[in-house]
Formats: structure tokens, sequence, C-alpha cells
């Protein structure tokens, strides 16, 4: 068996998982709140860089109408200020796709070199007379530092004019705002997942240690109960728990260990209950063999011998009978049969018995009755009764019994003996496998317990009723109600 201690529980193995969903979900639900909240900037800046974009070219357009010369001075101002202003590298290009403004321009300006800004493609401008083109952009400038681009076509006319220019223009604005919002994001989010996880992780540990505390206890105490100690029950109470599940197991320990103490008084019982009449017999086979006993007096003891067979007979078929009633395997053979006579053989074998205490029997004298039954099966519910009402009599008492025959066609039996009498609790339990009242304890050191138990359960299987009358401090009465012919079975 592995030791209780280095061996994970359950609850152990479930924090675990648990603590990997968490940490997976915070991953996942961190990558979507990163990437959707970085869009969402992106998408404003870029949003914010077409704004700046559309005033440059609007007010371009004003200086433009009124000078008509794109590299005027009030063009070249408006130009470096927006540049200088937004931190924007601005290109301007002609009808050909010529580059005719730039930060080249000023001397004092600190310049950005562009790839290939000195000219843009046909295909290029095909694209901007259709659309205007806003995305951030790599391969302009470097893929290690991308920048915002907003590029559009847009048509210049001066006063005297008659047909519009078509220009060109690329604004660039760098992107590090971007990056640096992602980056703080990332960060952010790293800390307050970690804290989040932390605390669900301390919150946890409290609930699953005793969850794992209280999984350990309950198999230790269950390898307890596998190995017959039932000193310790389950605790009930702990949290978040399911106390039905500990009750149960407890309940059926508290069985187990009430049916081992009734199962070692049994075999102790069953242990003397044969000894008796097989040191009886072999006592009186013994004498009669040495000649102790006179020749004369053999048949005597050959009779007490017989009887005595007889109880170690009925003692093991009821032993035997209660384990084919455990199994389902017991199946009466019925006849028709003379119950009294049954009683009266049965009676017979308690003679001596009868005749120590000096009782009184009555009703014996009644008429025959004859029913459908086993009658081995019905001899042993007789014999436990008449054992019963023999061993719990008054001294000088009297054991009657009757028989009658009711209008329906069932057959009663009636064994009643004067006596002590049961409580009315005790006649609630009497029937119970291995059930001996408190005054029983002490009169029936040696029976089983299991004689009524059996009786009942015998008659039931005729299809019959037993029951026990009772006034404590008077008598008992067992009634045994059998119907005449046995039911036949359907098919």
């Amino acid at each position: 068996m592995i030791p209780l201690k280095g061996r994970k529980s359950s609850y152990d193995k479930l924090f675990i998982f648990i603590i990997v969903i968490i940490l997976s979900i915070n991953i996942i639900l961190g990558i979507v709140a990163i990437t959707v909240s970085s869009t969402i900037f992106k998408s404003n800046k870029l949003d914010e860089l077409h704004k700046i974009g559309d005033l440059f070219i609007l007010c371009m357009k004003d200086s433009y109408s009124e000078n008509t010369n794109t590299r005027s001075t009030a063009i070249k101002n408006l130009h470096k200020r927006f540049s200088s202003k937004y931190h924007l590298i601005i290109y301007i290009y002609d009808t050909n796709g010529n580059c005719v403004l730039s930060d080249a321009d000023y001397e004092d300006q600190p310049q950005k070199i562009v790839k290939n800004s000195e000219k843009i493609s046909e295909k290029e401008r095909e694209r901007l007379g259709k659309d205007d083109y806003l995305a951030l952009e790599t391969k302009s400038i470097s893929a290690n530092e991308p920048y915002m681009l907003y590029a559009s076509c847009f048509f210049l006319q001066g006063k005297d004019d008659t047909v519009p220019n078509r220009m060109y223009a690329k604004i660039y604005s760098n992107s590090s705002s971007v990056n640096s919002f992602s980056v703080k994001l990332i960060v952010f989010y790293t800390l307050f997942c970690l804290l989040n996880v932390f605390i669900q992780v301390l919150i946890l540990s409290r609930r699953f240690k005793a969850l794992s505390n209280y999984e350990t206890t309950f198999r230790r105490i269950s390898e307890q109960f596998a190995k017959r100690d039932f000193s310790e029950n389950i605790p009930t109470s702990v949290p978040y728990t399911t106390p039905e599940i500990a009750e149960y197991v407890n309940k059926v320990a508290a069985d187990v260990a009430k049916s081992e103490e009734t199962s070692k008084t049994f075999i102790a019982n069953v242990s003397h209950e044969l000894r008796t009449p097989i040191t009886t017999i072999g006592g009186f086979v013994d004498g009669i063999l040495d000649g102790t006993i006179p020749k004369g007096r053999q048949r005597e003891y050959l009779i007490l011998v017989s009887k005595e067979i007889k109880r170690l007979r009925i003692l093991i078929s009821s032993m035997l009978n209660m384990s084919r009633f455990e199994t389902g395997t017991l199946r009466p053979n019925f006849r028709d049969v003379n119950l009294t006579d049954i009683v009266i053989q049965t009676v017979l074998m308690f003679e001596k018995k009868i005749e120590d205490k000096h009782l009184e029997v009555e009703g014996l004298g009644s008429d025959r009755m004859s029913a459908e039954v086993d009658p081995d099966l019905i001899q042993q519910v007789i014999y436990n009764l008449v054992e019963n009402a023999v061993k719990f009599i008054n001294d000088g008492g009297i054991l009657s019994f009757r028989f009658e025959r009711s209008v329906n066609g069932s057959c009663t039996i009636g064994i009643k003996n004067t006596g002590e009498g049961l409580k009315n609790d005790e006649i609630q339990q009497v029937f119970d496998r291995f059930y001996k009242t408190d005054s029983s304890r002490g009169k029936d050191t040696t029976g089983l317990g299991l004689g009524l138990a059996i009786s009942r359960k015998i008659v039931h299987l005729h299809h019959g009723h037993i029951v026990v009358k009772s006034v404590y401090g008077e008598y008992t009465e067992f009634l045994i109600q059998l119907p005449e012919k046995q039911p036949k079975k359907k098919g």
C-alpha cells in the first residue's frame, strides 16, 4: 500500500489543473486585450494623422491659390511649421511623380531619409488617384522603425490656372507612441495579471489545502476501516465537501462493525450449540460401548441420543436454510401434511425439559388439521417456537397450543406460554436477525438469535404470516397463519 505521505491527493492535482487554466485564461485575455487596445490606439493615431494631413493639404491649397507656386515662401513656411509642430515628414509630388517639396529644402531642419522619396511610381499614382492610403508602413524608412503613412492625391489651382494641377502628398509620422503604448500596456497587464493570479492562488490554496487534508483524513480512516479498525469516524462538517458521502461511509462502517460483533457472537454460540449435543451424544454412545450404561437402560439413552441428533439436525438446518434464504436458493417441497402431528412430534423432543420445569401442556388433543406445506421447514418453525417458549416460560407455567381453520381456508397454529412476556419495543424487533431481548440475554446464553428470523422467512415462503402477541408479565403467544393450499404458479 502506498504511504499517505508523499502521495498527492486528487485535490492537489485539481489545484494544479485550475492554476494552469487560470494562467491560460489570463494569458489569452491579456493577448486579446492588448491586441484590441493597441489596434484601437493605432487606429486613433492614424485618424489623427489623417486629419492633420488633410489640414496641411487644405492650407497648401489656400496658399497656392494666391501664389501659384508650390515652392513659395508661404508654402515652405507652412510645410516647415507642420513638420516641426507635429513631428511629420512631408513629401509633395507633382503630376509626374517628381518630389517638389521635402525636408531637404531646409538646412536647419533635421532630415529623415525616406527610401525612394525623390519620385513615386506610376502604379502608386494610379492607386492614390482612386483612394487615400493610411496605414503603418515599414518599407519606406526601416523595418525596425515603422512609420505611420498618410498618402493622398489632391489638386492645386491658382487664380490664372484653367486646369487644376494634380499633386500627391506623402506624410509620415513616427509610430513610437504606438509602440510605447503597447509596451506600457503589456507591462501594466503583466503586473495586473500576476497580482490577480497571486490573489486567486492564495485564496484557492487555502481552500484546497483544507480539502486535501480532508481527503488524506478520508483515505486514512477508510484504510483503517479496511483493516477492521472502526475507532474513528470520517469528519462530516468540512466546508466545500459533500457530507452525505462521509455519513454514508460512516454508516456502512458502523454496520460492518456491528455485523462483525454479531458474527463473533454468532460463531461462539454456534460452537457452543453444536458442542452441547455432540458432547451428549458422544457421552451416551461411549457409555453404551464401554458398558457404563447397563443394557436394560440402553434403549432409554438411545432415545435421548436420537432426540439430540434431531436437535442437531434442526440446528444445522437452521444455519443452512438461513444461508439458502440469503442466496434465494431455498425451494420448498410442498405436500399435504398433518400440522397437528408435526406439533406433537416436536413437543415430544422437549419432553425432558417440560418435565424438569413442571410445565402443563394444553391443546394437543385438538382435532387434526392438515395443509399443503414443506414438513421439514414447518417442523423447523414449530421447533424454534416451542424451544423459545420452553426456554422462557416460568417454572410450573402453562404451555398451550391451538389449531384453528378459518372460513377462507387458512390454518392457524398458536403457541402460547406464560411468563415474563415482551415489552412493546421488544415486540417490534423480536423477528430481527441476531436479536435478543434484554431479559433473554441472561437466560439464553447459547441461542443464536436466528430462530425467529428463520421462522418468519419460512412462513413467508409458504405465503403465510407470523405474528406475536404479548402482555408484559403475563404471557407471549406466536400465531402462524398458513394457506390450506399453496397458490399455483402462473404460466
